[in-house]
């Protein structure tokens, strides 16, 4: 199940006992806590909504909260957020958890009380007795990032159930411009209505003079300049990112990383797999994957090879010398130009 789903069955049906919202987009994790929280009256919340950390909290503070009646009034919410002890993770904190006593919860959960677990992970340890007991109980609930076309459908409808409309182009803009991220585009969305309150109508100018392009986005702007050896651009792009406060360190590990991701991905599409086994197996967002399988398609692999190594001997050079980094990458510009003419 969706957040969207949950959204609408909440709403309209009984809510069942034990659910597990299952997930690391934040946006869709808040949405779902917003959504259970709306099943308990705002005149109830001091006494029958009850939150705990699990890493500062022991799960038996949490379990006898859910165990108690709720104070006039039809039912009880509590949440237990991040129970990383269902988790293949190593525990970074020391908290008792009785997972007895949870265990033995499942079993015989108390009626009148909505028990979700928060689990801000990317998956649960199906390895554990625990997790297999509670995945036959809970409804689990899906927080994943979404896909570009589901954020584009989400973010659409968020507009038009607001009175907007979007012009040619502005979605496209604003995808690009948050890598389809759909918490970094519901966040711009709130001021892209603000500007557009008047007309109703969001241009794609307007989502160019207010969503700041990502920095991925930038990094793929430049690195599109490299491969093309248009070292006016990639000169330009590169002290741009300087000027806004981005460590060359840290810039250059990024293309690393980007040309990495882009070697991979022409490896791994030669052999026929999908977009979305493709950003399943690298770990990446699909989108991320789409942009760079059509960078790897304009490119051979010799140049990503060549790129890659010469990003590898500038960062050597960045850590051991104190040579200016404009003046490191210019030469790595120069060398990866010269050695693509020879």
């Amino acid at each position: 199940m969706d957040v969207a789903t949950l959204r609408q069955q909440l709403s309209s049906q009984t809510p069942a006992m034990i659910y597990v919202i299952l997930g690391t987009q934040g946006i869709l994790q808040q949405q779902a806590r917003d959504a259970f929280m709306n099943l308990i009256p705002e005149a109830e919340r001091v006494m029958n909504v009850g939150s705990y950390d699990m890493e500062t909290t022991p799960l038996s503070v949490a379990l006898d909260d859910a165990m108690s009646a709720p104070f006039f009034g039809e039912r009880r919410l509590v949440l237990i957020n991040k129970p990383y002890f269902l988790t293949g993770n190593p525990a970074k904190v020391k908290v008792n958890h009785d997972l007895d006593a949870f265990k033995n919860y499942l079993e015989h959960p108390e009626p009148s009380t909505v028990l979700v677990l928060m689990a801000p992970y990317e998956k649960l340890d199906n390895r554990k007795g625990l997790v297999k007991e509670l995945k036959k109980v809970a409804v689990e609930v899906s927080a994943a990032p979404l896909s570009e076309q589901d954020a584009r459908h989400q973010v659409e409808q968020k507009l038009l159930g607001d009175g907007y409309r979007l012009e040619n182009g502005a979605m496209d803009e604003l995808i690009r411009r948050t890598n389809a991220d759909y918490g970094l585009m519901m966040g711009n969305v709130e001021k892209l209505e603000l500007l557009a309150y008047q007309s109703k109508r969001i241009k794609r100018d307007d989502v160019m003079g207010l969503v700041p392009q990502s920095l991925d986005e930038n990094v793929f702007d430049l690195i599109t300049a490299v491969l093309k050896r248009d070292q006016a651009k990639a000169l330009d792009i590169y002290q741009q990112l300087l000027e806004t406060n981005h460590e060359p360190l840290q810039l250059n590990a990024l293309l690393v990383s980007q040309f990495r991701l882009l070697i991979q991905i022409k490896v791994l599409s030669k052999r026929g797999l999908s977009q979305g086994t493709l950003a399943s197996r690298l770990k990446v967002h699909p989108y991320r994957v789409k942009l760079g399988m059509q960078t790897a398609r304009r490119f051979q692999m010799n140049d990503l090879v060549r790129a890659y190594l010469g990003l590898i001997r500038c960062e050597k050079a960045l850590k051991t010398t104190s040579r200016e980094p404009e003046l490191l990458f210019q030469l790595f510009m120069l060398q990866f130009a010269l050695k693509s003419v020879g």
